[in-house]
């Protein structure tokens, strides 16, 4: 069986909507676990190097040969560094790694932080306060402060700032009184009696010093898998992890638990009931795993979008329906000051910011400019203490945005950053923070970074106004209901991808290709725009249409493509007509019109050459789905005219000059 018939498409979402923040690693068998582990982090990589860590069980008849002689039965050993795997692997060079080198039971994890800083301390795995269990995490648990409150009162000290610790402590106590007929199935039973308790997206990673051979697994809204090999079975966040030694693999289902062992897989619901995963086999083989089986890291980034988007809105609403940033050191009352927002920012951070303009200005009535973040403290601008100061970057490193920022800081005006990279330069210099939670980017082009800056903006927008008292905690509960549904409508853009890549075959000999929209829709025509020159290296503009006669429409020749994004004819529909109207004056000289509108609008039809629907989305929110088909768009034209996609020439993913 394949993998998913949606490969030969370009996309795919068994796995990698799904895909986390973190690389995690599981390994029962009868060779040294270590090796196997590190070679799937490495693999697993580009999910997170903030930090890497292993832990190791020993069984009773293992003896590393230092002066200690033999070592107890069901050792728990454990090693973890701060940055990325490299600094692990060193490490465990220089002290020889003693008997973690011959354990055969093992996990491992690469991180990207979201609780705790990226330190030693906070790196996973993260063990019990009895020592007798070690866990690894990918997720987010959102009730963990309840949780950790909980534990602190029992008196269990924590040695790490992370959520994760709370699961390896909660084990820990389930394991004193959980039910199994062996070491193994106690430690499953405990895993369930957690999971139960855990609310957020999580998978968990578990070995427990008393059940060598065993490691159990755990998944909710976060991907695992199950790879099944001859006398020896894997767990991973990522059928790459395991390519090289198995391509038979067991997907697992929402809310289950799994036990591995050498021989076995046993797979049950959270309440313990057997559940049968379902088999596959991997067509594609080792040299493809760091692409999941795609042909590029865009393709598989642009696949992964709803699971980022989901990432960037999880555990944003407190118990009493407050929004919540990262870090912020800023007060309430800061924020109630603020009388003017500046976003600034560089490439297509800029164009989510364009998109934050309409957003933060509609809800919380406080002027908002957008600023290159290139020119912003060339021209002067005027700042001061009530002047909240918005800067987007990717890596957290553009050098452009941060000399901005740090020109907002000498003016005395608040800056709030959003950013993709956990401890980076610019999140470090503002007074609060937002992350996106994409996950590492690796091509250049941005995709699902560029969909999560939108997402925060938003969260952004809405908590001045919840702040400031323009909008109450159930409208801003009812926004962020809205938000939560939009990964399944770009879920439903992204199987609908069939069409736009035969269309860009067809473009990839065009000269120019022009993009109009209005309202939100003309930053995404913006972006769009970017994505074809990045990419393809053709000649590709964005343009206001309603600026198209004064002097635009000059460019339109017989055939000339204009794509038109279309703003929903509800609410809006002024705009929307007016929109249509501009379709009509560019097909009337000439050009070759692709339409991007709402399912249902059918006022488009008679003006569109292609039309592709996307679905019906509240207006300010709609860059989220109809920026996609562009991407997949440019990303086709390229790969038709024989480019790099993922690394295209003369950029790099991160500008660290001015």
């Amino acid at each position: 069986m394949r993998v998913c018939d949606s490969f030969a498409h370009g996309f795919c979402s068994k796995f990698c909507y799904g895909t986390g923040m973190c690389g995690i690693v599981g390994y029962a068998g009868a060779r040294p676990a270590l090796n196997i582990v590190l070679d799937g982090l490495r693999r697993l990589e580009y999910r997170g190097y903030d930090s890497a860590g292993v832990a190791i069980v020993l069984s009773g008849d293992t003896d590393d040969g230092d002066a200690a002689g033999r070592r107890r039965p069901g050792e728990l050993l454990t090693a973890k560094r701060a940055g990325k795997l490299a600094n692990l692997e060193k490490a465990l060079a220089e002290e020889g790694a003693h008997g973690l080198r011959v354990g055969a039971t093992g996990i491992g994890h690469t991180r990207w932080a979201t609780h705790g800083g990226p330190t030693d301390r906070n790196a996973h795995p993260h063990r019990s306060f009895d020592g007798r269990v070690a866990v690894i995490h990918n997720g987010i648990i959102e009730n963990f402060a309840k949780l950790r409150a909980e534990l602190e009162h029992d008196g269990i000290e924590f040695a790490s700032d992370t959520d994760t610790e709370c699961a390896a402590h909660l084990l820990a106590r389930a394991l004193q009184d959980a039910a199994g007929a062996t070491p193994g199935e106690k430690l499953a039973e405990a895993m369930r009696i957690v999971s139960r308790r855990l609310e957020g997206a999580f998978t968990l990673l578990a070995v427990d010093v008393e059940a060598p051979g065993v490691v159990v697994g755990a998944r909710r809204n976060s991907p695992l898998v199950v790879g099944r090999g001859e006398g020896e079975n894997y767990l991973a966040s990522d059928v790459s992890a395991f390519i090289e030694h198995t391509r038979e693999a067991v997907e697992l289902g929402q809310d289950q638990v799994v036990l591995i062992s050498p021989t076995d897989i046993v797979i049950t619901d959270f309440h313990g009931n057997p559940v049968e995963g379902k088999p596959f086999h991997i067509t594609w083989d080792a040299s493809a795993a760091e692409k999941s089986g795609y042909e590029y890291f865009m393709l598989k980034e642009i696949a992964e979008q709803p699971h980022a988007v989901a990432e960037t809105l999880l555990g944003r609403l407190n118990e009493t329906g407050d929004l919540m940033l990262d870090e912020v050191r800023l007060t309430d009352q800061d924020l109630r000051d603020v009388d003017k927002v500046f976003i600034v920012a560089c490439g297509t951070a800029y164009h989510a910011g364009m998109v934050a303009k309409y957003a933060i200005e509609h809800w919380t009535r406080i002027p908002c400019e957008v600023e290159l973040a290139s020119e912003f403290r060339y021209r002067d601008p005027v700042l001061d203490r009530s002047t909240l100061v918005v800067a987007i970057s990717q890596s957290g490193e553009t050098m452009d945005t941060l000399m901005a920022l740090r020109h907002a800081k000498e003016q005395k005006a608040r800056v709030l950053a959003i950013c993709n990279t956990n401890g980076s330069t610019i999140p470090r210099e503002s007074d609060a923070v937002l992350y996106t939670h994409a996950g590492p980017e690796i091509a250049v082009a941005s995709t699902k970074a560029f969909l999560t800056q939108l997402v925060a903006c938003y969260l952004v927008g809405l908590h001045l106004a919840q702040v400031r008292g323009v909008k109450y905690a159930d409208e801003v509960a009812a926004i962020i209901a809205q938000l939560q549904e939009m990964p399944e409508k770009i879920e439903q853009v992204l199987s609908m991808m069939a069409p736009i890549r035969e269309l860009a075959r067809d473009l990839a000999e065009a000269k120019s290709v022009l993009f109009i929209g209005r309202h939100v829709s003309y930053p995404v025509a913006l972006e769009g725009a970017l994505k074809l020159k990045e990419l393809a290296y053709m000649h590709a503009e964005g343009f206001a249409a309603g600026e198209l006669k004064h002097g635009p429409i000059a460019l339109i020749d017989e055939g000339t493509p204009v794509i038109c994004v279309v703003p929903s004819p509800r609410g809006r529909g002024v705009l929307h007509d007016k929109v249509v109207s501009n379709i009509q004056e560019v097909r009337a000289r000439g050009a070759r019109t692709i339409v991007i509108a709402e399912e249902g609008d059918v006022a488009v039809k008679p003006y569109a050459d292609h039309l592709f629907y996307v679905p019906i989305t509240p207006t300010l929110l709609a860059p989220l789905v109809t920026t996609v088909p562009l991407q997949v768009l440019a990303c086709e034209i390229a790969s038709a005219r024989g480019h790099d996609v993922d690394q295209p020439r003369n950029l790099a993913k991160s500008v660290t000059v001015e």
